[in-house]
């Protein structure tokens, strides 16, 4: 019935072209009663998807695994990776991509049903994924749009009507997410593991035609790829760092080689400014914390590195040589992208030396007086110093007067800088107590409301409304501090 209805799928298989051993041909497992239970209409746009039908009865068991699109070869994705720094086989355990939809701009983006059940790579999982876990991906994934930082997006989630067993009996569900693509460090990895140096080779090919069309033609490409990746994600970290955004989760199988941030597990929000700062119940040993995800990015870009040992050069020295240089910069980039970011922060367009004390001064009181650190930067904005302990301390004043001095030695007005600010501090972040207050009451009590005007407070955090003046609040003390799960 669904192939009469007009659904917009503009259907490519490219992943299939790869060798065999790098992906499982397999469909989804049908789940027993599918329920809509949020739909993201303007991303189905960008996607030229028609909203309508994607929502219809008839044609929701898509979404939910049921069925598969004519013209679908669907499958599941073998990778490897690092686990907090130990090496392992993985692959996609819960996921079935369904395949690329060409946009009307011409975009290639994959579609993957994340709970979709259970594959070769499950390890003994069921394959399943809950409501809650879903739901969070959801609202992160697109307050990290929002942000304008590059992400995987969230197209639908869609409960199974079957319950899983974690700690406690919870509901299950289906989502849809929407990533440039779902190649990996991973991915590499397990290659230069398992297969032979010319399925390297292809899946190098395939990722620089992919993601790199335009990148500059050497007689090295594959040293390109490796220079280009790197620049990527010293940018994506950076924006990371200047929101507060802790990943909670960096092993080498989600760094996505596009860029674009994935895999939203036990991923927080900073409140407290901390460089220290752990929300995953798992990082015992802080190895995920915020001041440590540049470092983290550059081991990882490492082990990347490694895997391209064999393209790079015929004989191993060189090409050991020829990636060190490559990615040795990286520390330096991440952090004059952070920098640069942090100038904008304050309001400032040129460069001095003296940025960096400014900066690392304001920080260390931020840090000293336990200063929030989304709400700090937005009532420097705002021009509101008053409602916290730090604004009224000797410290912060003749900060202030540093940085108010610092402003005047630049040609840009006053009001630019307002403006540059305005743009670069957002007035909201999804703040851990309203994720989890919207998640509870979705969960718990089948309330989708609380989700939904929070999604919309978020969908341009630079707006500095009064519809988002609420979602600037702080949580109330707690003797607990905030902990995260890896969902499944």
């Amino acid at each position: 019935m669904t192939e009469k209805i007009d659904i917009g799928w503009n259907f490519a298989n490219s992943y299939t072209q790869l060798p065999e051993s790098m992906f499982t041909r397999i469909k989804p497992t049908p789940v027993g009663k599918p329920e809509l239970i949020i739909f993201n209409e303007p991303l189905a746009a960008t996607l030229g998807l028609n909203s309508t039908a994607l929502q219809s009865k008839e044609v929701l068991g898509i979404l939910a695994g049921n069925e598969v699109p004519e013209g679908t070869l669907s499958l599941a994705q073998a990778y490897a990776g690092h686990q907090f720094g130990h090496f392992t086989m993985l692959g996609d355990g819960r996921a079935v991509l369904l395949g690329e939809q060409i946009t009307p701009q011409g975009d290639r983006v994959d579609i993957q049903l994340k709970g979709a059940g259970r594959t070769p790579y499950s390890r003994g999982g069921d394959g399943r994924a809950a409501l809650g876990p879903m739901l969070r991906e959801y609202i992160i994934s697109e307050a990290m749009h929002g942000l304008g930082i590059p992400t995987t997006r969230s197209l639908a989630v869609v409960a199974t009507g079957e319950s899983l067993i974690r700690e406690t009996e919870q509901p299950g569900a289906v989502l849809t997410r929407i990533a440039a693509s779902h190649l990996r460090v991973g991915t590499f990895q397990y290659v230069a593991a398992w297969g032979t140096v010319e399925d390297l080779r292809i899946l190098a090919d395939y990722t620089l035609q992919r993601h790199y069309p335009e990148a500059p033609v050497e007689d090295n490409p594959y040293l390109v790829l490796l220079r280009e990746v790197m620049e990527r994600q010293a940018a994506l970290i950076a924006k990371w760092q200047l929101v507060g955004f802790i990943h909670g989760v960096m092993n080498t199988d989600n760094m996505a080689l596009s860029g674009e941030t994935i895999d939203y597990g036990p991923c927080a929000f900073m409140d407290v400014y901390n460089p220290e700062t752990v929300f995953s119940s798992i990082d015992q040993q802080g190895r995920y914390a915020y001041h440590n995800q540049p470092g983290i990015g550059a081991w990882n870009l490492a082990r990347f590195a490694e895997t391209l040992l064999p393209l790079l050069a015929d004989d191993q020295a060189q090409a050991i040589k020829l990636a060190e240089e490559a990615i040795s910069d990286f520390s330096e980039r991440s952090y004059q992208y952070w920098l640069t970011g942090m100038r904008a922060k304050l309001g400032i367009f040129n460069e001095e030396l003296e940025d960096v004390a400014l900066i690392d001064t304001l920080l260390e009181l931020m840090q000293k007086y336990r200063a929030d650190y989304t709400n700090t930067f937005r009532s420097l904005t705002l021009g509101v110093t008053e409602d916290a302990d730090l604004f009224g301390t000797p410290e912060f004043k003749q900060w202030n007067e540093l940085w108010q001095a610092r402003l005047s030695r630049q040609q840009e007005s006053q009001s630019s800088s307002q403006k540059l600010m305005h743009s670069s501090n957002p007035a909201i972040i999804p703040r851990n107590h309203r994720v989890e207050e919207a998640l509870e009451a979705a969960v718990e009590r089948e309330d989708y409301d609380v989700m939904e005007r929070l999604l919309q407070a978020l969908t341009n955090p630079y707006a500095y409304s009064s519809e988002q003046e609420e979602y600037s609040a702080l949580p109330e003390e707690s003797a607990c501090p905030y902990r995260t799960f890896c969902g499944t």
